[in-house]
């Protein structure tokens, strides 16, 4: 690593805990629907909410209540998203005439965006209208990011209610974490990107002159559409020069604001993260990338207050950055080498742009090596998914890091509220797996572990490499699958099992090189994120209910301590045992072998 990388990387987590440890309190407080100074004014507002709605405050339903109730809304939630897009070309604030939506993407883009994955398989500025983008696609960027938030803080509660039937409204919790968490973050630093040059406007697509007119060829096509070809059969082709370009314009800021402080990734533009419309200066990078780790973490000290014990949430935060901080370093090094290849052609290492400090293919020169693999490692770490440079063009172990903290099931430092509810059931299997290891009942927080916990969180843990590699197997097995294959042999299968565990563990981001906008792609990869958003909420929320109905038990001598560094060492030991031991050989037949091939020569 270079110095460079070092100070980036010392100087990323440093902001962070400043950010993020006072935020904790504040969570907690909304968690625990204490009032907050200053805000009257919206509590006031908050309770008009729950009597339009007709939502009894007071109410405390069973667990199934609250997962009925989460279910319902995503799942009307979806039903709008679809609507919006089949019907937008005769809504309103369509300057641009975007026609509907086809079905099968309508239906993916619905199922991506509710499951917080945001898994785009179009292009949106050439897709989606203004208001499909605010109304609809920002819209579930909120919901689906305070539906993770909330089922945390029930978790949470079956770890601090002591023989209660209950673990919270799901209601209240999601309007609390919208109204007092998502909204007023997302104005704050929707405003500080207004002020580094992201869009924010109304206006029509302007059309500009190129300094520079641009001559290309391109195949020809014929009255019905078709390719022309010859007597030969060869495709005939045309050379025309641009003389002008089309420049998007759009709401962009209000949408990049919650795409990454909610962990969702979905962009307003087809390049993301790395359109200078959403992504203009090296200082924007750095606190985008600050804000998809801003609420994760200030969760884990949230979770420390609810619970009584600060150090239950340092140490759930020093696994979280222990395994974050050996899998940056790793995507750093390996993006800072010359690519072999190019070497071996005999092109001057430092004047070729592509390789000037290390491999620069599919990055922007404006952010680097170091700000692009940090910000890799970061949007996989989390459920994010947005992307400012392509993991296609990584080198292979640099492309592996992103696609194993995807693996990982999101807990570095996970997605809103999904990240610290996985890595919590992590805990309470290293704790059962330490309780088998000196025969005793394990416990965590008080709480014993017993077999209808550990049967929840043996299905929240396996649903998702279920999904994975079955969806895997299926696409490089049938016709239909493998047309979507860019390149044969390792990159390849790499770019369908990215594409699998993007989809399952809800992050969104992808390999480029895959492409999914047909009706196979589409149809299955909706499948396997809605399974692998809810089939593991559910269970959550069985554990939350299970625990909170247990007494608390005191702290004796025999108690296994669950803060200090051997329980961070065991809970990293877990993740990435349970974790990485799944995709093993998946990741030889991709990455790893691809790695091989590359320097073999």
């Amino acid at each position: 690593m270079t110095m460079q990388s070092i100070l980036l990387l010392a100087a990323f987590l440093v902001v962070l805990l400043a950010l993020s440890y006072p935020l904790g309190a504040y969570f907690a407080k909304v968690a625990d629907h204490q009032p907050i100074r200053g805000l009257a004014w919206l509590h006031k507002f908050e309770n008009l909410l729950y009597r339009l709605a007709g939502v009894e405050t007071d109410a405390a339903p069973g667990w199934k209540t609250y997962a009925l109730s989460l279910i319902a809304f995503n799942t009307l939630g979806a039903l709008f998203v679809y609507a919006m897009q089949r019907l937008q070309s005769w809504l309103p604030l369509n300057p641009q005439g975007q026609v509907n939506v086809g079905t099968d993407s309508s239906f993916n883009t619905a199922i991506s965006f509710v499951t917080n994955t945001n898994w785009q398989s179009y292009t949106p500025e050439t897709t989606m209208s203004y208001l499909t983008q605010m109304l609809a696609l920002t819209g579930q960027n909120f919901f689906s990011a305070a539906t993770g938030i909330a089922v945390l803080f029930a978790l949470i509660r079956g770890f601090t209610h002591r023989s209660s039937k209950t673990i919270g409204n799901f209601w209240v919790d999601l309007t609390r974490s919208t109204l007092y968490i998502l909204l007023p973050l997302s104005t704050v630093f929707a405003i500080f990107l207004m002020s580094q040059g992201v869009l924010q406007n109304f206006d029509k697509y302007k059309d500009v002159t190129l300094l520079d007119p641009v001559t290309y060829t391109q195949p020809k096509n014929g009255a019905d559409g078709q390719p022309l070809k010859d007597e030969k059969g060869n495709a005939i082709t045309e050379t025309l020069t641009a003389k002008t370009q089309t420049i998007a314009m759009g709401p962009v800021a209000s949408q990049e604001a919650i795409k990454m402080l909610g962990t969702n990734g979905g962009g307003f533009f087809n390049a993301n993260s790395a359109h200078p419309y959403e992504n203009p200066t090296p200082l924007a990078n750095f606190f985008q990338m600050i804000s998809i780790f801003l609420i994760p973490a200030g969760l884990c000290f949230a979770f420390g207050k609810m619970v009584g014990d600060m150090r239950q949430g340092w140490a759930i935060l020093g696994a979280m950055t222990v395994i974050f901080v050996v899998m940056t370093s790793t995507v750093m090094v390996a993006e800072q080498q010359a690519n072999p290849v190019i070497a071996a052609l005999g092109v001057d290492q430092q004047a070729s742009p592509l390789q000037a400090g290390g491999n620069m293919e599919g990055k922007e020169t404006r952010f680097g090596v170091s700000a692009s693999a940090l910000f890799a490692a970061v949007t996989t770490g989390a459920s994010c998914g947005a992307v400012n440079s392509m993991h296609d063009s990584y080198m292979p172990l640099g492309g592996l890091v992103p696609m194993v903290l995807i693996q990982l099931s999101e807990v570095v430092f996970g997605g809103v509220g999904t990240g610290l509810y996985t890595m919590l059931i992590y805990a309470v299997l290293a704790v059962f797996i330490a309780g088998l290891m000196i025969g005793r009942t394990p416990e965590y927080l008080g709480k014993k572990i017993q077999s209808y916990e550990m049967k929840m969180v043996s299905i929240a843990l396996l649903v998702t490499p279920l999904l994975i590699l079955g969806g895997a197997a299926a696409s490089v097995m049938l016709d239909v699958g493998k047309a979507g294959i860019s390149f044969a042999g390792p990159h390849g299968f790499s770019q369908v099992i990215y594409a699998m565990s993007s989809a399952a563990n809800n992050n969104g981001s992808a390999f480029a090189g895959l492409s999914a906008n047909t009706p196979y792609y589409n149809d299955l990869l909706s499948v396997i994120m809605w399974f692998g958003r809810f089939s593991v909420i559910i269970p959550v929320l069985a554990v939350a209910a299970s625990l909170a109905a247990k007494k608390r038990l005191q702290v004796n001598a025999g108690t296994m301590p669950t803060h200090g560094p051997l329980f961070i060492s065991l809970l990293v030991g877990t993740v990435l045992l349970i974790g990485v031991l799944n995709y093993v050989p998946a990741l030889a037949l991709g990455p790893v072998a691809e790695h091989l091939q590359l320097f073999a020569h």
